[in-house]
């Protein structure tokens, strides 16, 4: 699953950054964070203002892939609070490296879900006892809701996001095997061309459909040509 730095793209409109540094100041927070997963490209498209050290390891160790503060909140329609998690040995492994980069384990996560089946989660963090926390979660959870809501809808809406919502992700064989079927040639053939078999060639077909949401394989083509994936022939 591939990861989107959304302050790499150009949203000239906002500063999602500043947003998240506004946010913490505004509710004496350390760090907050945005990531939302694209379910037709099966990427995460996010914005932190963590450390710059601690987004590259993340990115290198794929704690995307086990971080339970969204692997949990993905499948929760209410605010997960972290001391909910702290038993989990996935929340050891990447608070355990996060402490490094001055990042506490005490946070929560508030998912919001979209138009297109897409969960957003908006994280922050602040490093306090037990006691201070849940002195002050109940003063501010209601505005970082709003806060999240914002984001998620501001990021969903833009141009940006929209084209990358709207490009699906298919392999490398399967562009390739769509291209061919383009260029007029049967399943036999391309099986014979790629020197694979024909049902190997039916299984990327039919995953090629599924992903570009097409009942017939022309279909597939067509969109595939019409996305640019392909070219016409």
């Amino acid at each position: 699953m591939s990861v989107i730095d959304l302050s790499k793209l150009k949203f000239p409109e906002n500063n999602f950054r500043l947003f998240l540094d506004t946010v913490c100041e505004t509710h004496e927070l350390d760090f907050a964070a945005y990531a939302g997963v694209n379910p037709v490209a099966q990427s995460v498209h996010g914005v932190v203002n963590y450390p710059d050290e601690w987004q590259a390891r993340y990115v290198k160790k794929s704690f995307q892939h086990k971080d339970p503060t969204l692997l949990v909140a993905s499948r929760s329609i209410a605010p997960v609070d972290w001391q909910r998690l702290r038993e989990e040995t996935s929340f050891k492994t990447v608070f355990h490296a996060a402490h490094d980069f001055g990042i506490a384990e005490q946070g929560v996560t508030i998912p919001v879900r979209g138009p297109y089946g897409e969960v957003g989660l908006f994280s922050v963090t602040r490093n306090c006892s037990d006691r201070e926390w849940n002195l002050l979660k109940p003063k501010i959870i209601g505005g970082l809701q709003s806060a999240a809501v914002h984001l998620h809808d501001t990021i969903m809406q833009s141009d940006a996001m929209s084209r990358e919502l709207m490009r699906p992700s298919l392999s490398a064989r399967e562009i390739e095997i769509l291209q061919w079927i383009a260029a007029g040639k049967s399943q036999q053939d391309v099986a014979d061309i790629l020197s694979i078999s024909s049902r190997t060639v039916e299984v990327h077909l039919r995953s090629s459909r599924s992903k570009l949401c097409a009942l017939t394989t022309p279909q597939a083509v067509g969109r595939a040509v019409g996305l640019g994936l392909i070219y016409p022939n």
